[in-house]
Order: structure tokens, then C-alpha cells, then sequence
């Protein structure tokens, strides 16, 4: 049987930094297993392309959720990534930390030390910002974070433009002293190529002697012996393997694989096990539990000039901004087109943002397809701090068969309060001045949707998800908690999980930048290194908008 000091199933945005971390000093011999292949394909690496890669089964997961009672019945999709990389080779590459106050929610539920003054430092240490470095953005870091084309569409400007004029605020970078407003989108893009975690983490640290890294390798289970995790048994081109860890198991499978793997090796709920013919072999209850995700529609306007995206869908464009792209990595080839953006608060008393736009110019579905004859422009917007809490729980002892997974979209009642806030506001913001030159019909929800119970059916008939899975492996000290605030499998010595499914709660934004944190941070753990000095921080308007919902009077609502 091989040896390593730590094993680390997945290669994903956490495995990629954690094979790079712990293979860094030459004095570990680290092994990182990934079911998926290669990330070199150009659909990946050109960022334009993001919808081709999370829709196809070589790189993703396509996992579909069982019946969501609240949505009429319908399988969501909840793709994962199953290639190098994992959901940062796949995803839309919008670079979002999340507001200060949800790590310190974090911390109020129990994970100690993962508050933003203890987060922040890692943050930055990940980063490679384009714009130059301060005391909330890092410069240094391997990961290629920029501003896209930098908002050459006029669509762009306008859409903030018309957020200010709807009594919001103007922020300049809202991954650094304040979050709330809008401005400017920041992506996951260096030089004109998608920086996932596996170009900027893992590709770098390949080279070393003391890393390896095997490709599609299926693990089957966390191979124990009594309460201690002595390694993994997994598949390779049919043939079935063992490796032993002399130190540590690392899950890094992300929030649908980890606490899958952790039942398949007989650790999670008993009731859950029993019903799948798995033998119990260390209760924990939290398992699977706790998961959640953020919602999103588009709200779809006509353009009434030929500005949009709905004019370069052609074959022939496609071609243009794909040749471009070979020669120069530049163009609309070297961005995700969400260059854009608002974060605001649903309703007065909300203690920050929980409403996240992504400003589009163009009108089409998140696969590419158009979604009209013409030219249009959309928001994705989505309430961003549900209540509703899911499951995945594993079906049998095979591991090829997925498990099943229910979030419970849409359970709590403010969960759909929330989305009612979100078709009002947004109306309110598109039907300001700045927009008024380019604002055509609106094509989605429609003018007819105005009620609440027309809001609420629209809602449920058209939210998507905005593929943000987690927290299905919380970390903290109550009784769900499957990890401690060391990462920890509670119970068991030589297991960890390391992935955004270890997060408590869903922070307000995209989830590939705190996974990244969060990996760098567990990376200084497992190595016993002092963590980085917490670094307290202003956090702009963190207290002023307790009585209303924002600064300043809207100017005018959007009419009927």
C-alpha cells in the first residue's frame, strides 16, 4: 500500500490550494486524487465559453435535485465540477468575498476564529488584484482577479448609474471597504485566461517531487481504523486501490461529494446509513444536513439600441471573438460579460446587503441560448441570505450512484419575501433616468406581474439556481456541526473537510472566493503554523441603514 503524509480527495477550488500549500516546503508527500481529467480544454480557459463547460458531463456533475416541493416539483440542476480545478474550471469566475458580517456570523455560530479581521488576511494572501493593493486587497497572491473589459459597454455604466439614481450608493470596490452599492464586477480572469484554482494554485506546484497528482480516480471511502482515518480506497481504470495517510485525509470534494464520501464510509446520520445499507461506523448527525444555496431569475428588458450581446450569437461573431481570443486573449473572449453589479438590503433593518445583482447586456439564458428575436439587456438578481436549509443524504454503498439532494428552496416564508423585494426593487432601479435612452419592454417577469401571489408564482415557475451549494458540513460546536473550527471531523483524529461545505451559513456573494480563503487558512492549520494576525478593518455604512432601506428617496418607480 502507498504512503502519503496527507491524502486530499479533489481537486477542486479547495484541493488545488491545499496540494500547493502542503506540498510547498518539500517535506510533505502529499497526494491529491480527482475523479474528473484535464482543464486544458479552450472551453474552459477562454472565459466567454463558461456556459459550455458546467453544461457538459466530461468536466461536471450533473447532479439534478429530487422534486423541490416549494417550486412546483421541479429537479433544479446543481452542476459540480469534475475536472481540474473542480466549480473554479466550470463556474462564471465572478470574484465575490461575501460582506465582513458573514464571518462574523460565522463566528457567532460557533466557528471561532474564522470572523473577518481573522479571514481578511488570507483573502488578500490569495489574491493578485489588478488595481494595486491596500489594507482589504492583496496584490501578491497566485490568483488573477481583475475588472473583465472594464465596463466598454455603455450598458454597464448606465446599469449603475441608475442604482445610485434609485437612492443607492456608488462603490468603487465592493470586495473592499464597502460592499453595498454598486460598481464595477471583478473576475477570476489574468491575462485574458480563466484563473481557476488548478492555473493558479495547482498547475505551479505539479513540478515537485513531492506532490503527486492522479487523475480519474473515483473514491469509493475514508478507510478507519477505530476512530482514526488511516487512508482511502478508490478506483482507477478499473482497478481498485488503497493509500494509507501517515498524518492526514483531506475531503475537499465540495459541498454535494464530501458529506457523500463521509456516508459512504459509514460516518453521518444513522437513520440516513441504515436506510442505505451502510454500516454506522462513527455517528454524526450534521452530515449532509444545513445545505444551502442562492436562488436567481432574470429580469429581461428590450434594448432599444443595438448594443447587446444578442448581436454577437452568430456563427460567424462567435468566430471573430474566438480568433481573437487564440491570438491576443483579449476581446469579449477574455470576459464573462457580468462586468456590473449591485449588492443592497431587501428591507429596512436588514444589517447588510442580502440582494446581489449581476448586470448583463444581453438577454439569453445562463447556456448561451437567446432568449428573443433582438436586442436585450438583464439583471440576475437573487436574495442572497436564505432560511430554507437542505440535504443530500446517500442513496447506497455504491458510489457511482448520486445522492439525493434537496435544498427546500423557497420553505421559509422569508425566503419568499425576499424575492418579492426583488422584482419591486429592481424595478424601481431600471425605471431611473440612466437607462432610460436603452430600456425597451420588459420581457421577464412581464409589466402584468404585480401582486404578490403573481410575484410568487413567477418566482417559482422561473428561479434558477445560481450554483452556489454549501454549508452541508458545518463547522462549529452544536450538535449539526460535522467539522471544528480546526477543520476537524468531530470525533475522529486524521479527518478533515476543507471545502465550502464546511461553511456555517451562505455568505452574500459567489462562493469560489471564500473557498479559496477558506483552504488557505485550513492549509496553515494542518501544518500547525501560527495563523496569519487578524487584521480589523472599517467596513463602510456596517451601521447606517437600521431605519431605512437606503440613503436617499428613489427617484421614480418603473411604471405599470
Amino acid at each position: 500500500m502507498s504512503q502519503y503524509d496527507y491524502i486530499i480527495v479533489g481537486a477542486g477550488s479547495a484541493g488545488c490550494v491545499l496540494a500547493n500549500r502542503l506540498s510547498e516546503d518539500g517535506q510533505h508527500r502529499v497526494l491529491l486524487l480527482e475523479t474528473g481529467g484535464s482543464d486544458k480544454s479552450i472551453f474552459i480557459q477562454m472565459p466567454t465559453a463558461l456556459s459550455i463547460p458546467m453544461n457538459t458531463k466530461k468536466y461536471a456533475w450533473q447532479f439534478e435535485t429530487e422534486p423541490e416541493p416549494h417550486l412546483g416539483g421541479r429537479r433544479m440542476h446543481c452542476p459540480r465540477g469534475k475536472v481540474l480545478g473542480g466549480s473554479s474550471s466550470i463556474n462564471g469566475m465572478v470574484y465575490v468575498r461575501g460582506h465582513a458580517g458573514d464571518f462574523d456570523e460565522w463566528q457567532q455560530a460557533g466557528a471561532q476564529g474564522w470572523d473577518y479581521a481573522h479571514c481578511l488576511p488570507y483573502f488578500k494572501r490569495a489574491e493578485q488584484w489588478a488595481f494595486g493593493g491596500d489594507e482589504y486587497r492583496g496584490t501578491e497572491g497566485p490568483l488573477g482577479v481583475n475588472n473583465g473589459n472594464q465596463m466598454q459597454n455603455p450598458l454597464y455604466q448606465a446599469f449603475v448609474d441608475a442604482g445610485v439614481e434609485a437612492g443607492y450608493d456608488a462603490t468603487a470596490d465592493y470586495n473592499g471597504r464597502q460592499q453595498e452599492g454598486f460598481g464595477p464586477m471583478h473576475m477570476t480572469v489574468k491575462q485574458g485566461v480563466r484563473s481557476s484554482s488548478a492555473n493558479a494554485y495547482l498547475r505551479p506546484a505539479m513540478a515537485r517531487a513531492n506532490l503527486s497528482v492522479q487523475t480519474g480516480a473515483l473514491v469509493h471511502k475514508v478507510l478507519l481504523e477505530g476512530k482514526r482515518a488511516v487512508g482511502v480506497r478508490f478506483e482507477q481504470g478499473g482497478k481498485i486501490e488503497e493509500v494509507r495517510a501517515d498524518k492526514e485525509v483531506i475531503l475537499s470534494a465540495g459541498p454535494i461529494g464530501s458529506p457523500h464520501l463521509l456516508q459512504l464510509s459509514g460516518i453521518g446520520n444513522p437513520d440516513t446509513l441504515n436506510q442505505a445499507g451502510i454500516g454506522v461506523l462513527h455517528p454524526l448527525p450534521g452530515v449532509g444536513e444545513n445545505l444551502q444555496d442562492h436562488l436567481e431569475f432574470y429580469f429581461q428588458f428590450r434594448c432599444q439600441q443595438p448594443i447587446t450581446l444578442n448581436g454577437k450569437l452568430g456563427l460567424w461573431d462567435k468566430f471573430l471573438i474566438g480568433s481573437r481570443w487564440l491570438l491576443r486573449k483579449d476581446g469579449l473572449g477574455a470576459t464573462n460579460h457580468f462586468e456590473s453589479c449591485g449588492f443592497i438590503r431587501s428591507k429596512a433593518g436588514v444589517p447588510w446587503p442580502d440582494l446581489q445583482y449581476h448586470f448583463l447586456p444581453a438577454a439569453m439564458r445562463y447556456d448561451g441560448r437567446e432568449a428573443f428575436a433582438g436586442h436585450g439587456f438583464q439583471v440576475h438578481i437573487g436574495h442572497n441570505k436564505p432560511r430554507s436549509r437542505g440535504q443530500v443524504q446517500v442513496r447506497s454503498a455504491d458510489p457511482r450512484e448520486a445522492p439525493a439532494i434537496r435544498f427546500n428552496y423557497l420553505s421559509h416564508p422569508d425566503d419568499v419575501e425576499g424575492f418579492r423585494a426583488c422584482v419591486r426593487l429592481t424595478r424601481e432601479i431600471i425605471g431611473q433616468p440612466a437607462l432610460d435612452a436603452y430600456r425597451g419592454e420588459e420581457i421577464q417577469p412581464g409589466a402584468s406581474v404585480q401582486s404578490d401571489e403573481q410575484i410568487d408564482a413567477f418566482v417559482r415557475s422561473a428561479v434558477e439556481s445560481a450554483y452556489h451549494p454549501s454549508c452541508s458540513c458545518k463547522m462549529g460546536t452544536d450538535a449539526l456541526a460535522v467539522v471544528d473550527p480546526e477543520t476537524r471531523v468531530h470525533g475522529l483524529q486524521g479527518l478533515r473537510v476543507v471545502d465550502s461545505s464546511i461553511f456555517p451559513t451562505i455568505p452574500n456573494g459567489n462562493l469560489n472566493a471564500p473557498t479559496l480563503m477558506v483552504a488557505e487558512r485550513a492549509a496553515d492549520l494542518i501544518l500547525g503554523k501560527v495563523p496569519l494576525t487578524a487584521h480589523p478593518v472599517e467596513v463602510g455604512l456596517a451601521e447606517h441603514w437600521q431605519e431605512k432601506q437606503r440613503p436617499r428617496a428613489p427617484v421614480r418607480a418603473l411604471a405599470r
